[in-house]
């Protein structure tokens, strides 16, 4: 790190800058160690595949992966030979240089080399006429800004976890290439314990989980990124659903519902149409309709049209509209990950029209809503916070001026450091109308996504002529919050699937009760409880078949159902229920009564255990 700025060690330094030196310990250590992993993953595959490739291959925040051309996508063999060839090259101990050269060298070079990717990555630059680094380990040299260690020796240890297929920059309309994932480590006794903890992030897997606890399901012929849920999975979202309402409400939203789709027209007038056409679904053809539809990736526009429903003053702000909204991006292929990230969504959307004086309030009243949200589902602990800015040299990606995100990010940074918030800086993360700040979680395996959103917007309201009447009598702008209570409640259900393995707290359980009788002749006193807790909103569930008790309980047990009511002769001579419990085991026998105060307190007070 020199002056504060990732550096290279072979970068020439000046006399008066202040170095600190970087090890794994540290994050950007951990990206230049597993970028140059991911070189040594191409040089081992460009010998044992001459013909294959090179696309790109970056550190992620967990591992590296590299991204290659190739006749037909690596099996496991293949990624046993290449990690074979990789060991070669680590045991050799090559030394990594750095070398320059002009725009049109650069070019030159990566065409004799038969790299297409490579050069229509170097012809990005070569209108800046900046000269473009290099690496080079032995025969193989790679086009790459860096850093990178000093050798290869240093890796003492890796693994390629995965292989999928990605489109080149993420496009469908491109080539598939085939992505290669790993891990790298200095100690081996660290990738064994990453592989430790990888099998039991395995067995919470929310993809696994989900299908054997019947949760959701997929279907090829109706597509990637389409879940069916269940009937356990969808009451789960229900019960999520109608808890964010119902506190939502309390804190003054007014909930909306607007359709599923609109007119170019609308979105044109959004700025998405130029700025995020390509992850829409569009319906029509813009040359032969005379209109042309799009599903909604977001709300933001159609609730608009209730603040511009009528005329609207100083008093009629802060304006809360909310709504339960489902969505539709156009996702990659490569991208769709079971619940994490899918094509249709539900999220908890919202969007908020108030003065200046109250956006500070308005935006902490928000944050405080997520948090709360947060906490309640046993989720807060694992967040992490970005504050997503844009990025002044990628000018086409915004709409505003320099001086308008000036304003927005200065408000935000001024609201955040003011509660408090511990945020990293993400630069281009911003959406193209405003600054946000994303509420991150890890999913099991150590996947950061952005679960909750909060976004401060000045340009939309002038866009769509939305305007007040202040206190002085002249028409303003209001400044408008874009943000969600939960999140997507798909991706919420997946990270809960996996942060309790299945075992939901009883309030969220589709299934809270489980009814056994030990014998036939208890099967009219088993019906009767389950009458009487369905009466009471209780989620019962009777197993009424001619196997033996322990079986049953065995099987409620894997079905993570919270409670199991055992009923056998001594119950209903006493006129009790015995009681077992899916973590506790048996809580022995009690009245009827008494074990619906016991779970109506539970449930009344979000108990998680």
């Amino acid at each position: 790190m020199v002056d504060g700025k990732v550096s290279d060690l072979r970068t020439p330094l000046m006399a008066d800058c202040k170095v600190e030196l970087l090890t794994f310990d540290d994050d950007e250590g951990k990206k230049a160690f597993w970028h140059t992993t991911s070189h040594i993953l191409a040089q081992a595959v460009k010998r044992l595949y001459p013909n294959a490739k090179l696309a790109i291959g970056p550190a992620i925040d967990e591992g590296f992966y590299y991204d290659f051309d190739v006749e037909k996508p690596f099996d496991s063999d293949d990624l046993s030979r290449i990690e074979a060839e990789m060991k070669s090259i680590v045991k050799s101990g090559i030394e990594i240089s750095r070398f320059e050269k002009s725009p049109e060298d650069s070019l030159a070079l990566l065409k004799e080399m038969n790299e297409p990717y490579k050069v229509e990555l170097a012809s990005e630059h070569a209108d800046k006429g900046e000269p473009i680094s290099f690496y080079k380990q032995a025969e193989f040299t790679d086009l790459c800004a860096g850093p990178h260690l000093m050798s290869v020796a240093a890796v003492k240890a890796f693994k390629l976890t995965n292989c999928t297929g990605a489109y080149w920059r993420g496009d469908s309309k491109n080539a598939q290439l085939c992505r290669v994932y790993g891990i790298s480590f200095p100690k081996a006794a660290m990738l064994d314990e990453y592989i430790t903890r990888r099998e039991e992030a395995l067995k919470r897997d929310h993809n696994k989980l989900g299908r054997e606890l019947e949760l959701f399901t997929t279907v090829d012929y109706i597509g990637q990124g389409l879940p069916i849920m269940l009937p356990k999975g969808a009451r789960v979202i229900q019960l999520l659903q109608r808890f964010v309402e119902d506190l939502e409400q309390k804190h003054g939203w007014q909930l909306t519902k607007t359709p599923f789709m609109a007119k170019s027209d609308l979105y044109k007038i959004s700025g998405h149409w130029d700025h995020y056409k390509d992850g829409m679904f569009v319906l029509g053809d813009e040359e032969k309709d005379d209109e042309v539809y799009a599903l909604r990736p977001m709300t933001c526009p159609f609730q608009y049209q209730a603040f511009l429903n009528r005329g609207r003053s100083y008093r009629d702000l802060p304006m809360r509209l909310n709504e339960t909204s489902t969505l539709f991006r156009n996702e990659a292929s490569g991208e769709m990950h079971g619940l994490i990230r899918v094509r249709q969504f539900t999220i908890s959307e919202g969007h908020l029209m108030c003065t200046p004086e109250q956006l500070a309030g308005e935006f902490e009243h928000c944050l405080s809503l997520a948090i709360y949200c947060l906490k309640t589902l046993g989720l807060y602990e694992d967040v992490s916070y970005r504050f997503s800015q844009w990025d002044p040299d990628d000018r086409e990606k915004y709409i505003g001026t320099p001086e308008q995100w000036a304003e927005a990010q200065g408000v935000m940074k001024e609201i955040l450091d003011h509660l408090g918030i511990a945020y990293k800086i993400g630069i281009g993360e911003a959406a193209f109308y405003g600054p946000k700040l994303d509420i991150q979680i890890k999913n099991v395996f150590g996947k950061e996504d952005t679960l909750i959103t909060i976004q401060i917007d000045q340009m939309l309201a002038e866009k769509f002529g939305m305007e007040y009447v202040d206190r002085d009598g002249v028409k303003k702008n209001p400044y408008i919050i874009h943000r969600t209570s939960i999140g997507c409640y798909e991706r919420t259900l997946a990270l809960l699937i996996e942060k309790y393995a299945g075992a939901f707290p009883l309030w969220l359980a589709p299934v809270q009760v489980k009814l056994l009788p030990i014998a036939d002749r208890h099967l009219d006193r088993i019906y009767e409880i389950s009458r009487a807790l369905d009466d009471i909103g209780m989620r019962v569930e009777v197993d009424d078949r001619s196997e033996k008790i322990g079986y049953k309980i065995r099987e409620a047990q894997m079905q993570k159902v919270p409670y199991m009511v055992i009923i056998g002769d001594k119950d209903i001579e006493n006129d009790t229920v015995s009681i077992r419990h899916r973590k506790d085991g048996d809580l022995g026998s009690m009245p009827l009564s008494d074990f619906v105060a016991m779970m109506r307190d539970e449930i009344d007070h979000k108990v998680i255990k």
